[in-house]
């Protein structure tokens, strides 16, 4: 017998410890993933140090707390780990990763960048249109950030995401290709398709809620949000639509089977799982903390809708784990 031939697969695997490095566009595109954190992580280190830049006077983010401190700590650490997953995407050694090392902060940051690419370059153009950035009739603005920080900030995040995905995708397709290689195949099992019918009932309430609140309904909302519904915050609450929607179509579509490609059903439940799980797990950890902003409170409603939204992006990434998964073992 033959033994080379037929541990062919499993030398092979064993013998490529790594990929060759990668070239001029993806370098190119590290490059701006790095430069793109630096604004954001000057702006945390400046204020953990004390600074007042971008902070108007009477902001409430400048009164002492740990709560703030620790804010300020997590959100850096967390835009820092974007240098380190930009180069575990671009280095020969990333291809050695353990996959969950790589694949949890990857699914992370394509959750919470996602809506925000999506969203704020549509908001400039409101306000190049003079829409949704008055406040409301008889009301002062709360002081609380210099509007250029959030251009700038926002603006690296859009940036940040752009050129993470230009990585990631040539990365997943060299190391994990085959798994979303073909069409879609045999259909998973009843138990799984109970998850995924849990997601896309909840991925329909929860994308009406916000679809509602893009086209200006302020049922459920705290007095404050609700005097601050601009046009531009309507895009964001239809950009949560659009996410959750995805995610529950996504897991429906991968727990069905069929003879549709793979690749985008799996990319429709990625983005959408990931987009609809950060964002819903973030603001309502948020909400139960000290405000920032020195507004009112979440109310109870629009908590309830971001533990909705919360449990369809889990729902939907387990669908999407049990597709990954039935892929390697066929």
């Amino acid at each position: 017998m033959n033994t080379r031939a037929v541990n062919t697969d499993e030398t092979t695997y064993a013998a490529r410890p790594s990929a060759p490095g990668p070239g001029g566009g993806r370098k190119a595109l590290q490059v701006v993933a790095l430069a793109a954190t630096v604004p954001y992580l000057v702006l945390k280190a400046a204020w953990l140090s004390g600074s007042r830049a971008g902070i108007p006077d009477g902001s409430p983010l400048l009164e002492p707390g740990v709560f703030l401190t620790a804010a300020n700590a997590v959100t850096l650490a967390m835009d820092a780990s974007v240098i380190l997953l930009a180069l575990v995407l671009t280095r020969p050694w990333g291809m050695r990763v353990p996959p969950r090392l790589l694949t949890v902060p990857a699914f992370v940051a394509t959750g919470l960048l996602t809506p925000i690419l999506t969203a704020f370059p549509l908001q400039l153009l409101i306000r190049a249109a003079g829409q949704g950035v008055s406040a409301p009739a008889g009301e002062a603005a709360r002081p609380f950030l210099d509007s250029w920080v959030f251009t700038v900030v926002y603006t690296g995040f859009t940036v940040q995401g752009l050129a993470l995905a230009g990585l990631f995708v040539p990365y997943a397709r060299e190391r994990w290709g085959r798994r979303w290689q073909g069409v879609l195949g045999r259909g998973l099992p009843p138990s799984t398709g109970v998850v995924a019918g849990a997601a896309a009932a909840g991925g329909v309430l929860v994308a009406a809620v916000h679809a509602y609140w893009a086209f200006g309904g302020t049922a459920g909302l705290s007095a404050d949000q609700a005097a601050a519904r601009t046009a531009t915050a309507g895009v964001v609450s239809g950009v949560h639509a659009i996410c959750v929607l995805a995610a529950a179509v996504g897991a429906l579509l991968l727990v069905r089977g069929g003879s549709r490609r793979a690749w985008w059903p799996l990319a429709l439940t990625w983005v959408g799982s990931a987009a609809a799980l950060t964002w819903g797990l973030w603001p309502l950890v948020a909400s139960l903390g000290p405000q920032l902003d020195g507004g009112e409170p979440a109310s109870a409603a629009v908590q309830l809708i971001y533990a909705g939204q919360m449990i369809t992006g889990l729902a939907a990434a387990t669908v999407l784990i049990r597709f990954l998964t039935s892929r390697r073992e066929g």
